[in-house]
């Protein structure tokens, strides 16, 4: 199993360009599914979810081809609705499959999925806006099972805004017969990406990114071609190993405007931070505030980066408190934060950080989770002597060769078996 060595101590200097967004891309790999011919995406990451959603698609029969980040996927006719365990238990985005099939094929059957141990993530939006449509689903050994006479557009109310649920309702309704309201419609730029796919594609979709999405149904689809939106989550993550360090980083090729509550903390801690229309960076500071965060909804302070904002945290003055909002098992970094001898105390979905610029010490950790792989590695960056970061697996499901970016800035870090 692979782990990540680093030295820290470097301060971090220089450009580095954001790839594109996993959490964009997904759902628009599944949307594929609703128009046979070949779909062209450009700008996708090289990760571990991206290629077990092409092997997913290629059980239903499709063709798939990954080159120099550009997918070409050829959809065929299916040879099955099934979309079995092997292939979607390392992924919660599987899931996703279920509209499209349903929506195209009237049925399916989706394995419940796995991914990230960060809290519970329940389907039951997704099953409850999917039989408003006029599905019929079941749980039965491990399985979704669906299937419909035909989808018919209805109004859906989220008693939240969640991401998930909204792009498997507009991936189901735009070939439903009549219009289908989503209100409390999750607003993040991942579901704005989607909907620009689908609208290529033919569909008729308006308010994406606002809380009240509209969609007219269609009879059909045809393939398009599509550039992914830059990784909003990756941005605020290389933001914050410059700021970590003292450093001065420019994160190009990315959307400032996506990660606008990360840049407001961090502007409140006391960094200076200069955006433009594709670019965001950090200069050099010496030192910074404690601030506290919240995460919400988009447009609010994510949840994704919440990990890597405790880690910057950890190198503040003063205490800082974390509230966690969206995931109860989201602060599972704070064990191993703490063998790095971190000053935190957590009860419940709060922390309470009590930063030191010097408290930092290497040691071997475990990382739990995707993004609790990135917190750890920005907290080795600063901390004295070596970090060995394990089961970086994790990693690999949302970063593309982060090591590799990290290193060109200054960082001391390598990946061993």
């Amino acid at each position: 199993m692979q782990k990540m060595v680093i030295n820290g101590g470097n301060k971090l200097n220089g450009e580095v360009a954001t790839g594109g967004a996993k959490n964009a891309a997904l759902p628009i790999l599944f949307s594929t599914l609703l128009a046979d011919g070949e779909h062209i995406f450009h700008n996708v990451p090289d990760l571990m979810d991206i290629k077990s959603t092409r092997d997913l698609l290629e059980s239903f029969g499709c063709e798939t081809s990954f080159n120099e980040n550009t997918l070409k996927i050829v959809v065929k006719p299916l040879k099955t609705f099934e979309a079995h365990y092997d292939l979607v238990r390392k992924m919660r985005a599987s899931i996703l499959c279920l509209g499209p099939l349903l929506a195209r094929h009237k049925q399916a059957r989706v394995s419940l999925p796995g991914g990230c141990a960060i809290g519970s993530r329940p389907i039951d939006y997704h099953l409850n806006a999917i039989e408003q449509l006029g599905a019929e689903s079941e749980v039965t050994s491990g399985y979704v099972v669906s299937k419909t006479s035909g989808l018919r557009g209805t109004q859906i109310i989220f008693d939240m805004p969640s991401v998930g649920a909204t792009e498997n309702v507009l991936m189901a309704a735009v070939l439903a017969e009549g219009t289908t309201t989503i209100e409390n419609a999750a607003k993040e730029p991942e579901i704005v990406d989607l909907a620009a796919y689908l609208v290529k594609m033919g569909a008729k979709i308006s308010g994406a990114g606002t809380g009240i999405i509209t969609i007219e149904g269609v009879k059909s689809l045809s393939p398009s071609e599509h550039h992914i939106i830059a990784d909003r989550i990756e941005a605020g993550t290389l933001l914050i190993a410059g700021a970590i360090t003292g450093g001065s980083v420019k994160v190009t090729n990315c959307n400032p405007k996506d990660i606008e509550a990360l840049i407001s903390k961090m502007r409140e801690s006391g960094f200076s931070i200069e955006v433009g229309e594709n670019f965001v960076s950090v200069n050099e500071t010496n030192s910074w505030k404690a601030v506290d965060v919240t995460t919400t909804p988009h447009p609010g302070f994510p949840t994704d980066l919440q990990a890597q904002f405790m880690a910057l945290m950890t190198q503040a003055q003063g205490s800082s408190i974390v509230t966690e909002t969206i995931f109860e098992n989201r602060f599972m970094h704070v064990q191993e934060l703490l063998r790095l001898n971190a000053d935190i105390s957590m009860k419940a979905r709060v922390c309470v950080v009590r930063g030191n610029k010097n408290q930092l010490t290497g040691a071997p950790v475990m990382a739990t989770d995707l993004r609790a792989s990135a917190c750890l590695i920005l907290a080795g960056l600063v901390a004295k002597g070596e970090t060995v970061v394990n089961r970086i697996y994790h990693l690999d499901r949302g970063y593309e060769k982060l090591e590799n970016k990290l290193t060109k800035l200054g960082a001391s870090i390598k990946r061993i078996e």
